[in-house]
């Protein structure tokens, strides 16, 4: 089966905050089948959309559109974040 790739890789965090690129419809499939974390609505719709993206019954980029609004809204988005970490390390200066 040859790899769907994305327009654009999709960077989040794993495991103990170490980065990596999502660059395919299957791989960002397989990140879903070993999440871990809440299986919310979100979730499902995204590895169904997914799945039926490594099937060709959905468009790679649509694929990649909800996996990146998955990862925003788990937080794990590299670039958020980033941005989200050093705003809580502010406060906690400004507070200290």
């Amino acid at each position: 089966m040859p790899a769907k790739r994305f327009s654009q890789p999709v960077a989040i965090f794993v495991g103990l905050g170490f980065p990596r690129e999502i660059n395919t419809v299957f791989e960002a499939y397989q990140f879903l089948d070993e999440w871990t974390g809440s299986r919310s609505p979100t979730y499902a719709t995204t590895i169904a959309l997914c799945r039926a993206a490594v099937a060709g019954e959905q468009d790679a980029e649509a694929a990649r559109v909800a996996f990146e609004a998955f990862a925003r809204s788990r937080g794990i988005l590299t670039a958020e974040a980033m941005e989200l970490a050093a705003a809580r390390a502010a406060q906690e200066w400004m507070a200290a």
